[in-house]
């Protein structure tokens, strides 16, 4: 998210913001907070005037809160929108741009799956492991607003698919999602590049085509995936409910 001049941290109390100095401001009368996800609606509330950028700096990550404004001008700016939107020609850009983002997204998962197919490189032996843990990093890294890495821009997608890959076997090989790791600084990251080796270990023998053991955690969790997937398979075909849906 971009830094802009005048944004705040969201304040102490209601109609409050923190500045950047740490000064606490109280939000002008007239003014309404447009919460995030109207983005159309944001961008011309910010183009009209005066107004204030909320935004929470979590980790090294920073989330919108919202943007305040006059509330008139948010009514007006919400009115023309819904008069631009009730239009046919808004409603078939809005299609045609549906199925370009349809396109792109059908063109970045057969990418990214080519690219963990590539990372994984197992023997011939293992050559069906691979194709079923390659679908399962797939399935569960590349959905649009997932938050995985596999959604960022910031590395080339060979990087991306790499990382998916053993953040898919650090929770799904590994004790982590159950370890108790002390809230100390690093902690957690140094936990992580302990598993990442463990998991290259892991994935070196699939290269080599070394035999592994019949409870092996990589083999064992892909097995289970794949049985998941068949049972919910078999509900949907045969019309009943199947509750429990594996999440990778």
């Amino acid at each position: 998210m971009a830094i802009e001049a005048n944004m705040f941290s969201p304040g102490p109390a209601p109609h409050t913001v923190c500045s950047a100095d740490g000064q606490i401001l109280t939000v002008p009368a007239g003014w309404i907070l447009l919460p995030p996800g109207d983005s159309a609606l944001t961008r011309r509330a910010k183009a009209a005037g005066e107004h204030w950028v909320v935004a929470e700096k979590k980790g090294r990550k920073v989330f919108s809160r919202g943007v305040w404004t006059l509330a008139t001008t948010i009514a007006t700016i919400r009115l023309e929108l819904e008069a631009e939107r009730s239009t046919e020609g808004f409603a078939r850009k809005k299609a045609a741009d549906e199925r370009r983002r349809e396109k792109s997204q059908a063109e970045y998962v057969e990418d990214f799956h080519a690219a963990v197919v590539q990372f994984l490189a197992f023997a011939p032996v293992y050559e069906d492991l691979a194709d079923r843990m390659s679908q399962a990093v797939t399935t569960h890294a590349t959905p649009v607003g997932s938050g995985t890495v596999a959604r960022t821009r910031r590395i080339p997608v060979a990087e991306r698919a790499e990382a998916a890959v053993i953040a898919w076997m650090r929770h799904q090989t590994t004790a982590y999602d159950s370890l108790s790791i002390p809230r100390k600084a690093g902690k957690r990251r140094e936990v992580r590049r302990i598993l990442a080796l463990r998991s290259r270990d892991l994935l070196g023998k699939y290269r080599r085509g070394d035999p592994v053991d019949v409870q092996c955690p990589l083999k064992t969790a892909i097995e289970a995936r794949t049985a998941c997937v068949d049972r919910l398979t078999e509900s949907t075909e045969i019309g009943t409910d199947f509750p429990e849906v594996f999440d990778a």
